[in-house]
């Protein structure tokens, strides 16, 4: 699915390994061992990855090496590097727009321009309303599973 929607394959199989690993986090190493690849491939790929906002990079300081790791962040980052992706298109057509002024090609790109302002617009809404949803699901989650309340300890 990933390499359908437009994922290169070997990023998508990192993701994928990231996503389904039982740890909260993998070292090119491993992920190198997992897929079958070498380490200039999975370095190329996380590279790829970190752009898109799809993975984080974190030191482990134990073992003295950088692992890779899908936070509970990462989608709500995700969304937002493709609103900063809508607002550039539109301001590029903007210009473009300004350019050409009141011709066929200045009207396209007139057009085009304010679609992707209100898809921004949208997305960064949405985004931030699922991020917060989310977060509140995951804190309210935590109190559940986590420590007793002052009530229930006496």
């Amino acid at each position: 699915m990933m390499v359908a929607t437009g994922l290169p394959r070997t990023p998508a199989r990192v993701l994928v390994c990231l996503l389904t690993s039982e740890s909260d986090g993998l070292p090119a190493a491993e992920l190198a061992a997992d897929l079958r690849v070498s380490p200039a491939s999975i370095s190329k790929a996380v590279l790829y990855l970190e752009q898109l906002r799809l993975i984080k990079r974190e030191r482990d300081v134990h073992r003295r090496r950088e692992r890779y790791l899908i936070d509970d962040d990462i989608w709500y980052q995700a969304s937002t590097r493709e609103v900063q992706v809508c607002a550039a298109w539109a301001s590029s057509a903007n210009h473009g727009a300004e350019l050409l002024g009141d011709t066929p090609a200045g009207n396209r790109l007139a057009e085009m321009s304010r679609y992707f302002h209100h898809v921004g617009q949208d997305l960064a809404r949405s985004a931030r309303h699922w991020h917060h949803t989310l977060t509140s699901q995951r804190t309210h989650a935590g109190h559940e599973q986590g420590a007793p309340d002052r009530d229930e300890t006496g």
